[in-house]
């Protein structure tokens, strides 16, 4: 199999230099906007990158397989998704470089629109006595910020209940005199330590890391291990198995076994946890196996049992990684019945799909604080292997503290 990179100033263009060189089997496996190299790069244009895969002739099935499989790869790999981000959202990045600004900015805004009726009461009745002091000023500058960011954590989806103890724990420490406009920055570090440090797959000490992935139906978990596998694959030349004991889905393997062909690593259904331990005994000498679990309902007991039983006869025979895989489309109420239900199962990491396709990520910080659970990639479309990524605590907490992108929405 190879994989390559091409890069023009029109993706037209760039898939005529991949077919040039070699052939029009080529496979698209990604297309995306990268930007110029060079001592003037700055003022050129972005190009056209499109990633493609060739099948050697040696690796070539049999039976017009090929055709299918590109068939395949049409439908799962190149799919766009429908909803992006706005320009504004994307921008968000850049607006919270400077905190400071960002915190004198909004509480200019905060000044113009709102003033509780009890300060200016209290003023008033201060003003007419001559008993305004620093104190007051200093006491309704908190109060403006305090509320401030309390609102825009709301607005943002963040739970009542950790935007209230976010507040309280702000408070505790403004009694110690600290200079007022560190508020926001106090804030946005104590976040940051919330969500802690990320936690991806990793190398097991001795046999192959075994590394199960669970989740709800339609959140996009065959996919994202399509992107995992791919970058240990390609990126880090390790040795990949793929299973999957999904077999309540014929398309869910079919998918998996695609993407299995592309990569030329082996693929297995599993049908019962003795296959699971056979298997895990055949590809000893593998980095990492990686299984796709049924993605069944969380309501459904019977098949909870089961999955629980499959991962403790992975704890008998190797070291093993579980990641629960999540829509950041889900409502947070549905988020933490989910959750819930797979803690009685096992301990787990979170994998949160499609932060693309939403404006509000306070479900995220929701749920990190309501289970314990770190969380360890955040996926961004269909691209393999591309739209994935280790996650970055900085810059949600950033988008977090940003505005009122939900409310807008």
């Amino acid at each position: 199999m190879i994989i390559k990179k091409f890069t023009g100033k029109t993706e037209e263009d760039a898939i005529n230099a991949a077919k040039k060189e070699l052939g029009e089997g080529i496979v698209i496996m990604n297309v995306k906007q990268v930007k110029a190299k060079g001592l003037f790069a700055a003022f050129r244009k972005k190009l056209t990158e499109v990633t493609v895969a060739l099948e050697e002739e040696a690796d070539r099935p049999a039976g017009g397989k090929k055709e299918q499989i590109n068939a395949a790869l049409t439908a799962t790999v190149n799919k766009a998704p429908e909803k992006t981000l706005s320009d504004e959202a994307r921008s968000i990045e850049q607006k919270l470089e400077n905190l400071q600004n960002l915190l004198e900015s909004q509480l200019r805004a905060a000044e113009k629109q709102q003033e509780s009726l009890a300060e200016e009461e209290k003023f008033s009745e201060k003003e007419g006595s001559a008993e305004l002091t620093e104190a007051d000023f200093a006491d309704s500058e908190l109060t403006r910020y305090t509320k401030l960011i309390y609102n825009t954590l709301i607005d943002n989806e963040v739970d009542e209940k950790y935007a209230n103890q976010l507040i309280s724990e702000m408070e505790k420490v403004y009694k110690q005199n600290l200079p007022i406009d560190n508020v926001l920055a106090g804030i946005y570090q104590r976040m940051i330590l919330k969500f802690g440090k990320p936690t991806p797959i990793s190398e097991a000490k001795e046999g192959p890391r075994v590394v199960l992935f669970m989740g709800p139906t339609g959140v996009g978990k065959t996919t994202t291990i399509a992107k995992l596998a791919s970058r240990y694959i390609v990126e880090e030349k390790k040795r990949v198995a793929l299973l999957t004991a999904d077999t309540y889905r014929i398309a869910a393997a079919e998918q998996l076994n695609t993407y299995a062909t592309i990569l030329q690593v082996p693929f297995r259904i599993i049908y019962t946890k003795e296959e699971l331990v056979d298997a895990i005994e055949y590809y000893k000498d593998f980095d990492y196996i990686f299984v796709d679990t049924a993605g069944h309902s969380h309501q459904n007991s019977e098949q909870i049992q089961a999955m629980k039983e499959l991962i403790a006869a992975v704890e008998t025979k190797a070291e093993k990684q579980t990641y629960l895989v999540l829509s950041a489309t889900t409502k947070y109420s549905d988020l933490r019945k989910i959750a819930d239900k797979y803690t009685a199962i096992t301990n787990y990491h979170l994998i949160f799909t499609k932060v693309d396709e939403t404006f509000c990520v306070g479900s995220m910080y929701n749920l990190r604080m309501h289970t314990g659970a770190s969380i360890a990639y955040v996926t961004s479309g269909q691209n393999v292997p591309d739209d994935i990524e280790t996650f970055n605590p900085q810059s949600t907490v950033k988008q977090l503290l940003g505005g009122n992108l939900c409310k807008e929405a």
